[in-house]
């Protein structure tokens, strides 16, 4: 009787792990290869040429010059015969085509504030500013003049502000924003209050028209890289990375980055004579070598040993333009459903299952919409910088589920020149889509006459610390632009154009213009 029982456990033990072997290891390989255009991403609305034709056209993206923009109406534009600007690099750039694509007339619920009430606002907290200026100088007993600050409606802050829309933090011809980077870049500073953070030193300054900007200070010269045994949640954050990022996300037509300048910073004058925080200032130090230095009270490794350094006052950082207020504008911070485990040993579900993204779009809201190529859009963003620590990403809660994402906090990039971490792109190499607008656009920066690295060093040399990237680092990024349109090349073979290349680019009869949806 117990022999019977005995082998009835090992043929049900024996059958699982033949049905499990069956399903995980036998069934893939078999749809891969008998199936190969069958692809799980039917859920996007796609458009796009013949299998034959598209495999054609992917043999050398490098070299593809007329960039073909697929509309519903089947549509070619050729971008070759459109391009007759001249100027600088950077200026043919954003004169082609790609860079011309119309939005649609936004209704004033499409923009992230209402002007009225967002003024209202500001002259409420500048108000608020200027009287607890005055009772702290009466109870500190400073005789000092109280300097008085004034809203302005039409700062560059406070445009860039009323800017936004559902499409992205700033239109591509506002001339407002190069305004901004200006302001930033010089105007004063009236007080400095340590931003909370877990590793690094930051600080939000406030400038004298009440505009704001996270200060990230200079951490690593420029020309050292990131230690090969360094993990990635214990990296540098880099000044010029968070520069370098914003200047690629404007190439890149994402406009998702806030606006950042390098600047200089007089740490005696501009932080500690200014800021009214007693723990701040409680933490300046002079050094052997005589240079003012500071650090902060952080959570875990803000020490002495931790300071950044002046030279002997002076110096460089990052300056971030603030975003407005979660009172205005409600913000939501979600996982990155490719988050890494910020361990020493363990892993991710996505770092050990291929088809990983299959579960992903299983649920919302991932499982409709724009937001699963957003995320695609991000990966593509981070695998280019560098960025390995993605680990959230936000969204204002007024544009919903399809609002784009911004990308904040991009410090961690630009660290290692050498080195190309093709794990930052597995939510296009797992998904295998990515929306038509952002291809085109990298293979137009893959090209001689609008060569990524080239435009980049044109566009970074406009900002108060060049060079803000070292040469290894620019040539990096045409490198890994190849990698990633061999990414969807790949994609391309084994599922099909339509299958990958999701259309959100149409044009309209009426207009005779192309409108990005």
């Amino acid at each position: 009787m117990w022999m019977r029982r005995d082998r009835l456990v090992v043929t049900l033990i024996l059958a699982t792990v033949f049905i499990a072997d069956l399903y995980f290891n036998i069934l893939p390989k078999v749809q891969e290869k008998y199936f190969k255009n069958d692809c799980t991403c039917q859920d996007f609305k796609t458009t796009g040429e013949s299998n034959s034709s598209s495999r054609d056209n992917w043999q050398n993206p490098s070299t593809d010059t007329r960039l073909p923009i697929t509309s519903e109406a089947g549509t070619l534009l050729s971008a070759q015969t459109q391009t007759g600007a001249t100027g600088s690099q950077l200026q043919r750039l954003f004169s082609h085509p790609l860079y011309n694509i119309q939005t649609p007339d936004l209704r004033p619920e499409e923009y992230l504030l209402q002007r009225e009430e967002t003024l209202n606002y500001y002259i409420r907290k500048v108000s608020r500013w200027n009287r607890h200026q005055r009772y702290y100088n009466t109870a500190a007993n400073i005789s000092a003049t109280v300097q008085v600050v004034s809203f302005e409606p039409e700062s560059s802050w406070v445009k860039f502000h009323m800017g936004i829309n559902r499409y992205a933090l700033y239109s591509r011809d506002d001339p407002n924003i190069d305004q901004l980077l200006k302001d930033m870049g010089k105007i004063d500073i009236i007080n400095a209050v340590v931003k909370p953070s877990g590793h690094h030193l930051k600080l939000s300054l406030k400038f004298q028209d009440f505009g704001k900007a996270m200060f990230k200070p200079m951490r690593q010269e420029r020309d050292e890289e990131t230690p090969e045994d360094f993990f990635y949640f214990i990296d540098f954050q880099r000044h010029n990375a968070e520069i370098a990022a914003f200047h690629l996300d404007r190439i890149l037509d994402f406009r998702r980055v806030p606006p950042v300048v390098g600047r200089f910073i007089n740490v005696t004058k501009e932080i500690l004579h200014t800021t009214r925080s007693e723990d701040l200032k409680s933490v300046f130090f002079t050094s052997p070598a005589n240079n003012m230095c500071f650090f902060a009270k952080c959570l875990y490794v803000c020490k002495t040993e931790y300071a950044v350094c002046g030279n002997p006052d002076m110096l460089e950082g990052s300056l971030s333009a603030y975003m407005p207020g979660l009172t205005l504008a409600p913000r939501l911070s979600i996982p990155n459903p490719w988050i890494r485990s910020y361990t020493f040993a363990n892993k991710e579900e996505w770092e050990v299952n291929p088809h990983y993204c299959d579960t992903v779009k299983q649920f919302y809201p991932y499982n409709s919409g724009n937001r699963l190529l957003n995320i695609i859009d991000m990966a593509i963003f981070d695998f280019l910088t560098g960025n390995m620590d993605r680990h959230h990403y936000e969204i204002f809660t007024k544009f919903g589920d399809d609002g784009f994402l911004l990308h904040f906090d991009n410090a961690r990039g630009f660290g290692r020149h050498s080195r190309d971490e093709i794990s930052i792109l597995a939510p296009l190499t797992q998904c295998c889509i990515v929306k038509r607008s952002t291809l085109l656009r990298l293979k137009l920066l893959s090209q001689a006459e609008f060569r990524l690295s080239d435009v980049m060093r044109e566009s970074l040399l406009r900002d108060n610390l060049p060079p803000v990237l070292t040469e290894l680092h620019l040539l990096a990024l045409d490198r890994r632009l190849q990698r990633i349109l061999k990414a969807v090349q790949k994609c391309v073979k084994k599922y099909g154009e339509p299958h990958v290349v999701a259309e959100d680019i149409t044009e309209t009869q009426q207009h005779g213009h192309v409108i990005a949806r």
